[in-house]
């Protein structure tokens, strides 16, 4: 990821987590330039992103404001965005419901997404996520046990996120992202209150780490009319 990319994920963490509050000034390109040790034009081309994006937008002799009606929303995220949805859904309420937690040995499918031998215990995970007391999303997780130390029952009704970046001090370099739309399961018409014929939304994700080790591999299930994704483009000439 370029440096302008960064800067442009960390402005709109800032957005969407209420630091740089709606129709409110941001910070000028000189105090940004500063803070993030870049030049000018670097965050000149981190702004014209989330100006694309619908962030931000600009007036002339008075600076740059948040945006109050956004495309990028709870419901309609960027496609790029995987820190968890803890993050994503600040000032809602967020529950989350163990279906199966266990530890096991990996598949063949799971060796191969997260590059692990038969002997390396993984953990199994299935959660119901519950936003403002609905069903949101139903996350079905494997993550090596030698990486995700120390988890628990109470770190999982949690955010696993805020635990693995907090306390573990790992970090995320990128992830892969397929997304496709699937007929429910006998789970979704469970868990997410689907009928029989209902689509739904499947994001299969693998998250890496620094060295290009996968972390984890996941499957997110939505119902049809709960979630959708944006995907900027951008030219990178700019």
């Amino acid at each position: 990821m370029v440096k302008y990319e960064a800067i442009a994920n960390e402005i709109r963490h800032r957005i969407t987590d209420g630091t740089y509050k709606v129709e409110s000034l941001i910070p000028d390109q000189v105090s940004l330039s500063e803070e993030f040790k870049v030049s000018r034009m670097t965050i000149k081309k981190a702004l014209d992103i989330l100006a694309l994006e619908g962030l931000i937008y600009r007036q002339r002799g008075s600076g740059t404001f948040v945006m109050k009606n956004s495309p990028l929303n709870e419901e309609n995220a960027a496609v790029n965005e995987y820190d968890g949805l803890t993050k994503q859904m600040q000032g809602h309420k967020l529950e989350s419901r163990i279906i199966k937690f266990t530890v096991e040995f990996p598949d063949e499918e799971i060796m191969q997404h997260l590059m692990i031998e038969k002997n390396m215990p993984v953990y199994n995970l299935v959660r119901l996520r519950i936003v403002d007391d609905k069903p949101y999303v139903l996350e079905h997780t494997y993550m090596p046990t030698d990486l995700t130390t120390g988890l628990t029952e109470d770190i999982i009704k949690g955010s696993i996120y805020k635990y693995i970046h907090d306390e573990l001090k790992i970090k995320f370099s990128g992830a892969y992202r397929k997304i496709r739309a699937d007929k429910s399961s006998k789970y979704d018409q469970e868990y997410l209150n689907c009928g029989v014929h209902d689509p739904i939304l499947e994001v299969e994700q693998i998250v890496y780490l620094k060295d290009g080790r996968p972390f984890e591999y996941s499957r997110s299930r939505h119902r049809y009319d709960t979630r959708s994704y944006t995907f900027i483009d951008m030219n990178k000439k700019i």
